[in-house]
């Protein structure tokens, strides 16, 4: 995910037998050493919120962001080996834990030839060069570890121009402007280590890869069989040179600009107008007919990433899983991103792991913990992961937990997620106390800051969708698992950032964290036990507490917003939307009466196999929304849903985009004909919907 403004310039079969041992194995009945539950334990679950410690997740966070930790790098295979001590550890671990490699494509910059940006005058010599590397304001930017800035997957290239406008796009510069990181605010009294705005030569680096997973084996796992893409027919790389700098470069660049004015959306913080050249002002630092040179060495390598899983067998049902992961790669230290949700990882597995060993719990459900590796590149672990294990996945997993950046700062608890998966949320933060002063719920504190009115529930707070910023990615959009996003974040009132200001840079380090994001870490400790109390939800409960009828506000929503701004334009096009509206209203009445059903059953003294067919289609209603041929244009979309939207009504995504494009076109063209293919795989979808939530035994 990047959030940028840009300057134009003219493994092996092995891990799949692993897992499949592992998970298999535990299948099998066993002679238990601790009670099975048959429904969640209240006792448990506090017991659990109760020893989640934020003193220890300070000090895993200490650990995890001791030193740069990039994908494949040694400190990353340090961790590796952390992780699967810790869940190896004889009176705090897991049934079992175990590695599995896949070997990938990665890219990174020379270290012979480092990638630069340099002003030259017309005589050709070089009259002013952007930093090479950040500021080493603490001691811990300088190190030989901490990556050179740089765009992954970008070619290597010396292009050399002034503007887009003069030359064609050559080349591109990208930064970060202090309106949209740091409130406008950019001298470096205003800044970290003295606040927690970025610094004037903070750069964010990021992967410039279009897709995620591994760009040479799409759809296959990259183990030693697999089949890999020449590398000269790989998609999704960016075309042209491309190189972040920090704001202080950009303004050397920005306001020297010729020509007229940007537009208004253009402008930033950055003590000048903003304008589009060509060439440099007369009157500025620099001649003006000095030219901008880009050079950039980036190369590609294969590289060796692991995935680290760590296992609590379930004592009734070990077939389902609840899935929880975080990835473990940073783009340098990384105490945000990602070791605030590593840390928490940590914390909680060494909890339950606790509790498993001295023989007091044991799910009902298995409980697998997963550090993936190379997410910073594009999700590669976990995409290499639904890969290699797609059927068994879809088969099994009750639901995807997702805790990658924690916090982001400490006002209130931020959740992104299916419909499905709102009941236990909710009923999970209820019962938690929120950090800070006063007696309110963690729920009761989020609903002060993100709130939407629900027809069904009233006033309740807000989850957001889930698009493509982290691992849960592939598990809703390739296999259409229920999935969630946790962290605690921002008061929007109190700043406009769009996100904790020294994201993917060198200065977010441990000190950062515990000076300005969460000093005394209660809102990590308060990510843990919202996340905790999920995970014991999920794993416990007789009843999966997933409630599907909160998919129907969804769909409402979406129907009446293609009625109201899609219904006339369709209409003129003989496209009736009639379909949609029945196929809406029968997945209503089905979630509706499924509802009822379990309500009945919760009444009395249900037998385990009608609870465990219920449970079924609470699980596998998300797989229905999938349909791979739906958007052929997309990688690893499937969910008609929540696939990307580019058109504007907020409205199913397909339906969306196809009217987009064909509204300035003739009625019989090949753009009519996809909308009418996407108002079909809608009501294919909802329909197939309503028949899952069904009885089994109505066929």
């Amino acid at each position: 995910m990047q959030w940028t403004k840009v300057l134009g310039l003219g493994l092996g079969a092995a891990a799949l037998l692993g897992l499949g041992i592992i998970l298999g194995h535990f299948a099998i009945p066993k002679k238990a050493n601790s009670p099975a539950p048959q429904d969640l334990d209240l006792e448990i679950l506090e017991t659990v919120m109760e020893q989640l410690d934020a003193h220890r997740i300070r000090e895993n966070l200490r650990e995890l962001s001791r030193e740069p930790h990039l994908a494949s790098s040694p400190r990353d295979e340090d961790l590796v080996q952390l992780l699967l001590q810790r869940w190896k550890d004889p009176e705090s671990g897991l049934d079992s834990a175990e590695a599995s490699t896949y070997e990938v494509l990665l890219s990174f910059p020379s270290q012979e030839q480092p990638n630069v940006v340099d002003i030259v005058g017309p005589t050709g010599g070089i009259i002013h060069s952007c930093h090479r590397t950040e500021e080493n304001v603490t001691g811990e930017q300088g190190g030989p570890d901490v990556v050179q800035p740089y765009a992954a997957y970008a070619p290597s290239g010396t292009p050399q121009a002034v503007n887009a406008a003069k030359h064609g796009i050559a080349g591109v510069l990208v930064y970060t402007d202090p309106a949209d990181i740091n409130d406008g605010l950019s001298s470096p009294d205003e800044t970290f280590p003295n606040s927690w705005y970025l610094p004037p030569s903070g750069v964010e680096r990021g992967s410039y890869y279009e897709y995620f997973g591994d760009p040479l084996t799409p759809y296959l796992p990259a183990v030693p069989s697999s089949f890999r893409v020449d590398l000269a027919n790989v998609s999704g790389f960016p075309p042209i040179p491309t190189q972040p700098i920090g704001f202080q470069d950009a303004r050397d660049l920005l306001c020297n600009l010729n020509g007229t004015l940007a537009p208004a959306t253009w402008q930033g913080a950055l003590g000048c107008h903003y304008r589009l050249g060509p060439g440099f002002r007369a009157d500025g630092d620099f001649p003006a007919d000095s030219q901008v040179n880009v050079s950039v060495y980036n190369r590609l390598e294969l590289r060796n990433s692991s995935n680290v899983l760590g296992i609590i067998r379930g004592a009734v049902e070990p077939d389902r899983y609840v899935l929880y992961g975080n990835h473990r790669d940073s783009w340098v230290h990384g105490a945000v991103d990602p070791s605030s949700g590593t840390a928490i990882l940590l914390e909680l597995s060494r909890v339950l792991g606790t509790l498993l060993k001295k023989g007091t719990w044991r799910p009902r459900r298995s409980i697998v913990f997963a550090s993936w590796g190379a997410e910073e590149f594009g999700l590669i672990g976990s995409t290499e992961f639904t890969e290699e294990f797609f059927n068994k996945l879809q088969e099994r997993t009750v639901a995807y937990i997702n805790v990658d950046i924690s916090v982001f700062a400490n006002a209130t608890l931020r959740v992104q997620g299916t419909p499905p998966v709102q009941s236990v949320v909710f009923s999970a933060t209820k019962e938690i106390r929120s950090p800070g002063p006063g007696d309110l719920s963690i729920y009761d504190n989020w609903i002060r800051y993100f709130n939407r009115s629900s027809p069904v529930y009233g006033l309740v707070p807000s989850l957001g969708s889930l698009g493509a910023g982290s691992d849960y990615a592939p598990f809703i959009h390739f296999l259409g698992i229920s999935s969630m996003d946790i962290a605690y974040t921002y008061d929007r009132s109190k700043t406009s950032a769009r996100i904790y200001p020294t994201y993917h840079t060198a200065f977010d380090t441990f000190d950062y964290v515990d000076k300005f994001l969460d000093p005394g870490f209660s809102s990590h400790q308060a990510v843990a036990r919202t996340a905790g109390s999920v995970i014991l939800r999920l794993s416990d409960s007789f009843f999966l507490p997933l409630k599907v009828s909160d998919y129907s506000e969804t769909l409402r929503s979406f129907l009446q917003a293609a009625q109201q701004d899609l219904g006339a334009l369709l209409e003129q096009h003989s496209i009736s939307l009639g379909p949609l509206v029945t196929a809406v209203e029968k997945f209503e009445a089905e979630a509706a009466a499924l509802g009822q059903r379990i309500s009945t059953l919760q009444k009395g003294s249900p037998d385990p196999l009608q609870v465990r067919m219920l449970n079924d289609q609470l699980m596998l209603l998300e797989r229905t929304f999938l349909n791979p041929r739906a958007f052929p244009e997309e990688r690893y979309y499937s969910h008609v849903l929540w696939a990307p939207r580019t058109g504007s009504v907020v409205t199913f995504p397909g339906l969306s985009n196809a009217c987009s494009r064909a509204r300035d076109t003739a009625s019989g063209s090949e753009a009519w004909a996809e909308v009418q293919r996407q108002l079909s795989i809608v009501v294919t979808a909802l329909e197939s919907a309503a028949a899952t939530l069904r009885p089994v035994a109505d066929l």
